[in-house]
């Protein structure tokens, strides 16, 4: 099944903002679809957006009446998705579940014990199509061209404005929920120290460069300004300009970037979509970066 094949009675469930905007950018191209929407944490937010006259339903109220389920695939965080296909399953109702990353593919399907694969897996990239396809049964897996992609790089490159004489570099953040058995301090942060660590191998000149740190949408506000504060305080930073990104869209963000780096956060791969440089900062003691995109500059290997 593809994007087009979709039966217009169709049951959405997702709750993560991965797989949201992967089913979004599908979905806005089919408005004949009587979509029956579920949603949860971050994906309810973009639901919300997205279809501001569409109500989001209980799940049996979702799938009362549905032909199909589309869904999202999210961590162990969440059950609603893996609830979701369980019940489809035994309405008789066939599923699809969206992956919208290159990790945890197993786990994404398991909960407490059980798994509950669906009838379907929806992926929008060869990486991800060639992961798949070793750990299901082929038959199951299905690429499908990435929509929400195409338009987010589309859209950045239409919003990006010349800057004369600097370069903007955009850090995109993410939790890491480890501090990789180096005392206290968050992986986060040792990542984004190692970053800094790394600029005079980059060539960047601070007085002509512009920083902006995106906070991950799950992470709470204020999480960096303490390290934001600091910066200008360490060697060869006095004067730097640089602040939190509070732009709501990526597409803003990347449109400002000439630079974009970060862990193995999604933006990373946006960036190289938008035609910008991306770099992973993890450093040598993290775990290596899962992104298998070849595009991505990992500053643990090149230093530069």
């Amino acid at each position: 099944m593809s994007p087009a094949d979709l039966p217009r009675e169709l049951a959405v469930v997702a709750h993560d903002a991965g797989a949201a905007n992967f089913i979004l950018g599908w979905l806005e191209d089919r408005p004949d679809l009587d979509l029956r929407l579920c949603a949860a944490g971050p994906a309810a937010r973009l639901f919300a957006l997205a279809w501001p006259g569409r109500p989001l339903r209980a799940l049996p109220e979702a799938l009362r009446g549905a032909r199909a389920l589309l869904s999202g695939t999210s961590g162990p965080h969440s059950t609603v998705e893996h609830d979701a296909r369980r019940s489809a399953r035994r309405l008789g109702v066939p599923s699809i579940g969206v992956i919208d990353h290159w990790v945890n593919y197993r786990e994404r399907f398991e909960r407490n014990g059980t798994t509950e694969l669906p009838d379907e897996l929806w992926v929008a990239d060869e990486y991800a199509e060639r992961l798949a396809r070793t750990l299901f049964d082929p038959a199951l897996v299905h690429r499908q061209t990435n929509r929400y992609l195409e338009k987010l790089a589309a859209r950045a490159l239409a919003a990006a404005t010349p800057h004369p004489g600097f370069q903007h570099v955009l850090y995109v953040l993410e939790p890491m929920r480890s501090t990789w058995g180096r005392g206290d301090q968050p992986g986060e942060f040792q990542a984004l120290d190692y970053f800094l660590s790394h600029w005079a191998h980059l060539g960047w000149d601070v007085a002509r460069t512009r920083l902006r740190l995106r906070p991950h949408p799950s992470e709470e506000p204020g999480k960096y300004l303490g390290w934001l504060r600091a910066l200008p305080e360490r060697p060869g930073f006095a004067g730097v300009e640089a602040g939190l990104d509070s732009t709501a869209d990526l597409t803003a963000s990347l449109g400002w970037a000439d630079h974009v780096v970060g862990c193995e956060s999604f933006a990373l791969t946006a960036a190289l979509a938008a035609g910008r440089r991306a770099y992973s900062s993890l450093p040598p003691w993290a775990p290596p970066c899962r992104l298998p995109h070849t595009g991505i500059i990992h500053l643990r290997v090149s230093g530069k």
